[in-house]
């Protein structure tokens, strides 16, 4: 299966992406990383209104393979988090890049984006895996 890298999305090592929405961001994972983690069985975030910091966790989402750390790839607060995710973590494997966000967040520096990966970037990383 061929997977895609929304060329409006930014890229972190971590396998997170975000994206732009007017003057925040959405966060998710990386079609990627849902690929690799495979059936998606829990999703933990972070409550509204909390404040992120660039590097540190910020939930976790468990597969039956694996439990992965969610890291922040930037700084800023949580303006929303997507509950149909955390009702039906099966929705990941759906539509990461969509319906799958994870977080919505307000960035308090928007700076720290312009360090992570464009799209083409981020697929010449995943692909030599």
């Amino acid at each position: 299966m061929a997977l895609s890298y929304p060329s409006d999305c930014r890229y972190a090592d971590s396998h997170e992406y975000l994206r732009p929405d007017g003057d925040s961001v959405r966060l998710g994972l990386s079609a990627f990383a849902i690929d690799q983690l495979g059936d998606i069985v829990f999703v933990e975030l972070p409550e509204v209104g909390a404040e992120l910091s660039q590097g540190q966790s910020c939930g976790s989402i468990e597969s039956v393979k694996a439990v992965e750390d969610l890291l922040a790839p930037i700084s800023g607060v949580v303006e929303a988090r997507n509950e149909a995710v955390v009702a039906s973590p099966e929705e990941l494997q759906n539509d990461p890049y969509g319906e799958g966000w994870l977080l919505k967040l307000r960035p308090t520096d928007p700076s720290q984006m312009d360090a992570l990966m464009d799209a083409q970037a981020y697929a010449a990383k995943v692909e030599g895996h």
